[in-house]
């Protein structure tokens, strides 16, 4: 089965969805799963996983309907306040509901490099464990020395990297993102994403042989069997197309064995995420 470990669903409005420049006002609109099945019948994918884009309980609410609606979705990594003090209690309410796998917090937003290591922050990590949920790392390479010591700190945790921490591709940097990934990547527990690249490009020149850099650091890093295939859709738009962004994968791993294209394209999504 071929999944899409990353995408998300939206009813566009813009105070909520104000991250949404103006560069980037192709995506100034709603984007629900009518639009995205007829994407996924043209590039042979089987399901997604659907990826917060606000963060309030009423998103992580929206999504679940949204999967009970579409059977395509088969998991959603929703919202919490990690740092509430009743979180035990609002685990305990979504772990009722297997189509949520996990949350994310969007810390590439935080003003604190080391928003991840807050004391709330990391007492909420360490209840997602009970309850077997995953937790998605969204950061900027500048917060990946806090993403070190976090994941030291939960070693039986299922963490993954999202867009392979979003190197900043349009201005070259690469040396200090490099080696950190490659660090991360000695924790087992901790996949990554190949997804979000064209956006960290520049939306207009960007082409694949710019990007085979960086996917050489995370597969050489994380290895075929802890790299899992997103989309960022429809984020993606803003820079390219589908096709174009399944293709800068499916070229890249084409000289490995067809075991490792599946689980790539799929089957460590299933596995990380528990998809039935």
């Amino acid at each position: 089965m071929t999944i899409d470990s990353h995408q998300h669903f939206w009813k566009y409005e813009a105070e909520k969805h104000s991250w949404i420049d103006d560069e980037m006002s192709v995506i100034r609109r709603d984007f629900l799963p009518s639009d995205l099945s007829k994407v996924y019948k043209e590039n042979g994918i089987d399901g997604c996983v659907a990826v917060q884009a606000d963060q309030t309980l009423e998103e992580t609410d929206f999504l679940i309907d949204l999967a009970a609606e579409n059977s395509f979705i088969k998991g959603i990594v929703g919202w919490v306040d990690l740092r509430a003090e009743n979180i035990e209690e609002v685990l305990e309410k979504y772990s009722k509901n297997t189509i949520v796998k996990g949350f994310r917090h969007v810390v590439q937003g935080e003003a604190d490099h080391n928003f991840l290591l807050r004391p709330n922050f990391l007492r909420g990590i360490a209840a997602l464990e009970k309850y077997n949920f995953t937790y998605d790392i969204l950061v900027f390479p500048h917060q990946l020395g806090a993403v070190l010591e976090f994941v030291q700190r939960f070693p039986n945790q299922k963490f993954v990297i999202d867009h392979i921490a979003k190197p900043y591709i349009k201005d070259g940097f690469f040396d200090g993102w490099a080696s950190q990934m490659k660090e991360i990547a000695t924790y087992k527990n901790v996949l990554c994403k190949v997804s979000g690249m064209i956006t960290e490009a520049d939306y207009n020149t960007w082409t694949e042989a710019q990007l085979n850099p960086y996917l050489e650091v995370v597969f050489n890093a994380f290895g075929t069997e802890r790299i899992m295939f997103g989309s960022d859709w429809p984020v993606c738009l803003v820079a390219g197309n589908y096709t174009e962004v399944k293709n800068i994968v499916t070229n890249y791993i084409s000289k490995f064995s067809e075991a490792e294209q599946k689980a790539i394209m799929g089957e460590n999504a299933i596995d990380f995420y528990n998809i039935k």
